[in-house]
C-alpha cells in the first residue's frame, strides 16, 4: 500500500486547538489521517493518504481560515538518500584499490 504524507510546520499551540483542526480536517478531506507533534518546535502537522496524494495549498487555506498559520516543510528524505548515494560513491572510489583479487595456490 503507498501512502502519500505531507508535512507542515504550523502555530498551532494547544490540544483543543488541534484536535478541532484535526476533525475538520478529516471532514473536509475524505481519506486523510491528520496528527499534531505539538512538543516539537515546529507544532507539526502530518497528513497522511493512502488514497491520493496530499494536496498542500486547501490544507493551509483550511488551518488560515481557522486563524492558524502553516507552511510545508521541505522533504529531507531525497536530500538524505542523494547523500547517501553519493556517500557510498565516493566509498567504493576511494576503496577501489582495496578490492581484494583471489589468487591461486
Amino acid at each position: 500500500m503507498i501512502a502519500f504524507i505531507e508535512v507542515f510546520k504550523t502555530n498551532v499551540r494547544t490540544v483543543r486547538d488541534a484536535n478541532r483542526l484535526i476533525e475538520r480536517i478529516h471532514k473536509t478531506f475524505t481519506g486523510y489521517e491528520a496528527n499534531f507533534d505539538l512538543d516539537d518546535c515546529d507544532k507539526i502537522l502530518r497528513v497522511k493518504s493512502t488514497v491520493r496524494s496530499v494536496q498542500p495549498s486547501p490544507l493551509i487555506e483550511l488551518l488560515k481560515d481557522c486563524g492558524f498559520k502553516a507552511d510545508v516543510l521541505p522533504d529531507d528524505d531525497q536530500f538524505a538518500g542523494e547523500v547517501l548515494l553519493n556517500d557510498i560513491s565516493f566509498f567504493f572510489r576511494k576503496n577501489k584499490a582495496l578490492q581484494v583479487k583471489k589468487v591461486k595456490n
